[in-house]
């Protein structure tokens, strides 16, 4: 496909690694009670204790549908004892609350204009969960809030299903990306290309399946994430009668035979997986590697699983600096998603090369 010319590429711009200082994270508030049948109430109190977390770090700033839902989330968060000093809320109404695949993709570089908001177009997953029509304007109201520049993009791409290290790769999956409920005329080579225009990197790692559960189709940030420029974790199931044991024990020998811009392999530590985490009958795409990285803390996804201690012991050993906050989420996971799938980085002007 041909990208709006000059690219963000040429213009400078690049990916920064999600470990780069932020500005801010921003939220989409959970409001879709259909998302989360039966175990709404539950979601946001697993929320609060996220922004709580959150504003102890950064600012955070949360997208709510209007005055009234702001009252409501701004009452939730004050009992919570959230630092609401720390809060900025915008009235932009949105269909659903995964904001890390509606919301802008941030770019930056130093100079002129060091932050451009990426507005790729967002079809809720392969056109899985209409309306998207208020998600799908997310990125051009963040970007109109900010004062920044935006590009519009003209495909299809969700935040979850790209990783980068900050330093000219990205990780993603072809069980999503090369999905044709996305891009359905774009081979690979033409996705490779926009994903180095757009992102400012110079090389696409492909990994193939992701999780049972998963309705995104295989989005990378249930599987595997960089931690450093050269080294990622990547959740590995053990129990060879597990439906998921085949497809990451894939991927993982796909990490083994990869090669870094610079020629030297990836460094791989293995994060263990949870037990399977039903509802209704249906296995939900519970992972550790759902975690988020902001600026002095990690929010990680928990089960109230025996391996919950051993995930929250790599991240630590992966983040040193960092405090490693495990919250239950066996219930927010009936939403299809964790804290990574509804955060999204807003980067630190300059935050470029940690």
């Amino acid at each position: 496909m041909d990208l709006p010319q000059p690219t963000p590429a040429q213009l400078g711009y690049c990916m920064p690694a999600e470990w780069a200082p932020h500005q801010a994270t921003w939220l989409s508030w959970p409001h879709k009670r259909e998302s989360w049948p039966g175990a709404f109430e539950h979601a946001e109190p697993a929320m609060v204790q996220a922004v709580a977390a959150l504003a102890s770090s950064e600012t955070v700033r949360i997208n709510v549908l209007d005055a009234a839902h702001e009252t409501h989330v701004r009452g939730l968060l004050g009992a919570g004892d959230v630092d609401l000093r720390q809060v900025v809320f915008h009235h932009f109404p949105t269909n659903d609350a995964w904001c890390r695949d509606h919301g802008a993709i941030f770019v930056t570089r130093p100079g002129e204009a060091p932050l451009l908001a990426l507005d790729c177009g967002f079809n809720a997953w392969g056109g899985k969960y209409p309306p998207w029509d208020l998600d799908n304007e997310i990125p051009r109201q963040m970007a109109q809030a900010l004062g920044v520049p935006r590009y519009e993009a003209g495909l299809i791409l969700e935040g979850g299903s790209i990783e980068v290290n900050g330093a000219g790769s990205v990780l993603t999956t072809e069980h999503c990306l090369l999905n044709p409920n996305r891009n359905p005329t774009l081979d690979r080579a033409q996705i490779e290309h926009a994903l180095c225009a757009l992102l400012g990197v110079n090389q696409v790692l492909w990994l193939g399946e992701g999780i049972v559960g998963d309705d995104t189709d295989g989005h990378i940030d249930d599987i595997t994430r960089f931690v450093s420029r050269d080294t990622v974790v990547t959740v590995v199931e053990h129990d060879r009668t597990d439906d998921n044991h085949d497809p990451l024990q894939a991927n993982l020998e796909r990490l083994r035979g990869m090669r870094l811009t610079d020629g030297s392999p990836i460094r791989i530590v293995e994060l263990p997986m949870p037990r399977p985490v039903m509802h209704e009958g249906e296995r939900l795409p519970a992972s550790y590697a759902n975690f988020y990285v902001a600026n002095s803390v990690v929010l990680m996804p928990a089960f109230a699983d025996p391996a919950d201690a051993l995930a929250a012991r790599v991240l630590s050993e992966c983040f040193p600096g960092r405090r490693v906050v495990p919250i239950d989420c066996r219930k927010l996971v009936v939403g299809l998603g964790a804290f990574h799938c509804l955060t999204q980085q807003l980067p630190a002007v300059g935050a470029m090369h940690p």
